[in-house]
This record gives structure tokens, C-alpha cells and sequence, in this order.
């Protein structure tokens, strides 16, 4: 629980990525480690192999979690960004 409120994982989808296929989408905004990998490896599983997957975060620790994660579980790391304190990562799903 997070400020009192249940914890709500929140996942969407959106067209055709820039890749392949639908990009999914995971909301992790306001959460601390270590629920923004948790919640990436619970989306992952999910997911078929390839698939890409965008995890929005502020978290600091993100930046170091979700690409060590990635290397540790055989997806890919795609790519980083920030705006406006909000990180966006995106990865593809390792088969």
C-alpha cells in the first residue's frame, strides 16, 4: 500500500511500436524499489517472446534496476529516456 491506497498495476497497450508490433505499456510512477522491476518481470511474463514492453517510472534506482534486470533474465534493453522526472524505458522480451 502505497499512501494508503491499494497499489493498482496499471498496463497498457498502444499501436504499432517503432520496432515491432504493439508496445505494453506499465505505470510505475510514485513507486520505490523494488515494485517498478517487480511489476516489469510480472508484465514480462505475460508477454510473448519479442515483445516490447514500456516501463514509465520515478525511481531513481529505476535507472540501474530495470537495465540490470534485462541482462540478468535475457531481455533486451532497448533504450532510456527522461522527462519532466519521469523515466521511460523500453525492452523486448527475451525468448
Amino acid at each position: 500500500m502505497a499512501g494508503g491506497k491499494p497499489l493498482q498495476e496499471k498496463i497498457f497497450m498502444s499501436g504499432a511500436s517503432r520496432t515491432t508490433g504493439p508496445v505494453h505499456r506499465i505505470d510505475a510512477v510514485g513507486l520505490t524499489c523494488p515494485m517498478p522491476v517487480l511489476m516489469t518481470r510480472k508484465a514480462l511474463r505475460g508477454l510473448p517472446s519479442g515483445a516490447i514492453l514500456e516501463v514509465r517510472a520515478t525511481d531513481p534506482l529505476a535507472r540501474i534496476d530495470i537495465p540490470h534486470f534485462c541482462t540478468e533474465y535475457g531481455h533486451t534493453f532497448l533504450e532510456a529516456s527522461e522527462s519532466d522526472g519521469i523515466l521511460t524505458f523500453r525492452l523486448r522480451k527475451g525468448g
